[in-house]
């Protein structure tokens, strides 16, 4: 069966996607964005997981932090995104030089996530501060830690801002841990979507069909044809579309496969654990409120040394012992995702990331029960009283509570080995003078562009792939976003 033609076809529906389609179609062009699953969003949405309670959660990411203040107001898209009033328990103390090293990092490089690549020396020259280089971009991310705090407890916290997602050790020689933790502190702080990830995707969605974009549901990609020039993109149901561009929303493990291009080698795996629940109340945590302690990110078993050990289990194979893992409460700073009748009850959600938990793990029938237990073990050893007391409870005596795996994270997300950031974070700059003034979305195809998480400059609930995207096709046909 042979569907319309397009001046552009994105295959794959998540929020940057959706971003990618509001900036073309305003621009003139005809745009289809074709997504698998009944809805749009991709990671960014919102489910009732339990069907006794209404209560709208963010089932994969949950946090904004990347997604640039002027891209979002451009963009027309009608969400509220609230500071944390608490950002983090225990608190963590910064010393001044550190702090201010990560203002001027932020500064100097965030605002060129959405410009036209520079060469590392070109970043390096932008940045002025050799020693921020150096500690950034250069050595592990272990010796700045190591040389800058003295209490295990603030080195695993800061950082666990180079784990989130990513599977590697302090002192990892690749710089995995550096390029996450480049990303996690460039933004700024992390805030709550008012209303859930799920209403910012409806938002964009809602943008992105003013603008003229065409969203198609339940239209799964199955292969793409290119010449370079022109392609054809075919899904599941037999019916094809043509475009002169594509855009892939996917992971670019999965668009080579869409291509019938060899893919090279396995993909990196993820590495998390994620825990929704729905409580009856928070529980109580010693020398402080529940209030203070869940507002922001309450820090769990994350010291330097248990990250370390955590890690040391996982990389042989074994569930950790003592899983290191965060936890925030959504609904103190956001009540709207809870119904009236949850809220007049006290009710509280509670969302759980735990690290080092990589695909690896995740071999047998028994393991994610095991991690589960684990990673709530460790859970409860920060709490004054069990969790499980406080959890609500189906009619049937179920708890609610919901845990998602990186083999479960691939099958409903397509993200290969689970990895939310669909591969390794990469540097935002280019080693290559060629590739110099182009976008990071570009692949072997000159009429196939990544937009997705796995675009350089990817990750995270941000946006930037998506107008990176549109801003690379947009040159290739001639024009501009006006």
């Amino acid at each position: 069966m042979r569907g319309r033609s397009f001046d552009v076809v994105i295959a794959g529906g998540g929020h940057n996607a959706l971003v990618a389609a509001t900036l073309l179609a305003r621009a003139g062009r005809s745009v289809a964005v074709l997504e698998r699953r009944p809805e749009l969003g991709g990671a960014a949405v919102s489910v009732a997981p339990f069907p006794d309670f209404d209560v709208q959660l963010s089932r994969y990411s949950y946090l904004v932090s990347l997604f640039p203040p002027a891209l979002l107001r451009s963009l027309g898209a009608s969400i509220e995104i609230r500071a944390r009033r608490v950002a983090a328990h225990p608190p963590l103390e910064l010393p001044p030089a550190f702090q201010a090293m990560l203002t001027n990092v932020s500064e100097r490089i965030f605002p060129t996530l959405t410009e036209p690549l520079r060469s590392r020396e070109e970043l390096r020259r932008l940045l002025d501060d050799d020693v921020a280089w150096n500690a950034l971009f250069e050595e592990p991310l272990s010796e700045l830690i190591e040389r800058t705090f003295d209490a295990d407890l603030t080195s695993g916290t800061v950082l666990t801002d180079g784990l989130i997602g990513t599977f590697a050790p302090a002192d990892d020689p690749l710089l995995r841990q550096n390029r996450c933790f480049l990303y996690h502190v460039v933004g700024g702080r992390w805030n709550v979507p008012v209303g859930g990830m799920g209403a910012l995707s409806a938002a964009l969605a809602g943008a992105a069909r003013a603008a003229g974009a065409e969203l198609v549901t339940g239209a799964e990609v199955v292969s793409i044809a290119t010449d370079g020039r022109t392609a054809e993109v075919t899904c599941a149901d037999g019916r094809t579309h043509g475009a002169r561009h594509v855009l892939a929303g996917v992971a670019p493990h999965v668009l080579c496969g869409l291509l019938g291009d060899p893919a090279s080698g396995e993909p990196p795996e993820g590495a998390q654990l994620k825990i929704n629940m729905l409580l009856e109340r928070l529980p109580r945590v010693p020398g402080v409120s529940s209030e203070e302690a869940f507002t922001g990110t309450f820090h769990v078993n994350e010291g330097y040394e248990q990250l370390s050990v955590a890690y040391a289990e996982a990389s042989a194979g074994r569930i950790p012992t003592v899983p290191p893992c965060e936890v925030y409460c959504h609904s103190l700073t956001d009540p709207s995702i809870l119904s009236d009748e949850l809220r007049s009850r006290g009710a509280q959600t509670l969302t759980l990331f735990g690290l080092h938990m990589p695909a690896r793990l995740f071999t047998d029938d028994g393991a994610k029960r095991r991690a589960v237990d684990a990673t709530l073990r460790s859970l409860d050893s920060a709490l004054s009283e069990p969790l499980e007391d406080c959890l609500l409870r189906a009619p049937d005596g179920t708890p609610c509570l919901e845990a998602l795996t990186p083999p479960e994270i691939e099958a409903e997300l397509g993200m290969p080995r689970g990895h939310i950031f669909h591969r390794d974070l990469a540097w935002p700059f280019t080693e290559s003078d060629d590739e110099v003034g182009t976008w990071g979305v570009e692949t072997e195809h000159a009429n196939v562009w990544l937009c997705g998480a796995g675009a350089r400059r990817g990750g995270g609930v941000s946006g930037i792939p998506g107008h990176n995207a549109a801003r690379a096709v947009l040159a290739a046909l001639g024009s501009s976003l006006g």
